[in-house]
């Protein structure tokens, strides 16, 4: 349920990023820059987000705050929006909904978040060729790369862009021959 409401709520803060694009070239990066910016201040604010979420406050009370805090100091967009998820009682799944803008935004930038998996640590040139590799083989123009050390893969490595994953890890070959040499009957 958390992620069709992140899905929901992010793509129409992404149609509307879209359709200032549309007016006004470089209007939607803006729009995002103004939207990290405003996670960065909920984000050094906590109280804020526990009045914005607690069940004992008026949910009038809690659109006068918002009102207060973030009518003329945000765009007409960013407000609406916020006043939107305060009165659906959406607010506690504003993060979700951010990494869904954030995804879309990465996306369009053709920026990839890849993921790889290694079972011992990469040196530089190792990460750099990589890098080059899978700029070659996708659409991607830059990557947002995150590295993560699991012994239990044994050797090789899985990549992980998006929904498309490739294992070439010892683990998995390991695996597969296991499944074969099961399915083989003994005559």
């Amino acid at each position: 349920m958390a992620k069709l409401v992140s899905k929901t709520y992010g793509e129409a803060l992404w149609q509307v990023a879209m359709e200032k694009e549309e007016r006004q070239a470089g209007a939607a990066q803006e729009f995002f820059s103004e939207l990290q910016e405003l996670m960065k201040v909920l984000a050094e604010n906590p109280k804020f987000d526990d009045l914005m979420i607690h069940p004992g406050i008026a949910k009038t009370e809690k659109l006068s705050v918002a009102q207060k805090v973030f009518q003329g100091r945000t765009s007409p967009e960013i407000y609406e929006f916020l006043r939107l998820i305060i009165e659906k009682d959406r607010y506690k799944d504003l993060p979700e909904i951010m990494e869904y803008v954030s995804d879309q935004i990465k996306e369009w930038k053709k920026i990839g978040v890849t993921y790889v998996k290694t079972a011992i640590a990469l040196s530089d040139a190792q990460r750099r060729q990589i890098e080059q590799k899978i700029l070659e083989t996708s659409r991607y123009e830059q990557l947002e790369m995150h590295y993560e050390v699991d012994p239990q893969i044994i050797g090789g490595m899985v990549i992980r862009i998006g929904d498309r994953v490739v294992d070439s890890t010892i683990k998995r070959k390991l695996n597969d021959l296991t499944k074969q040499l099961l399915q083989i009957q003994l005559g």
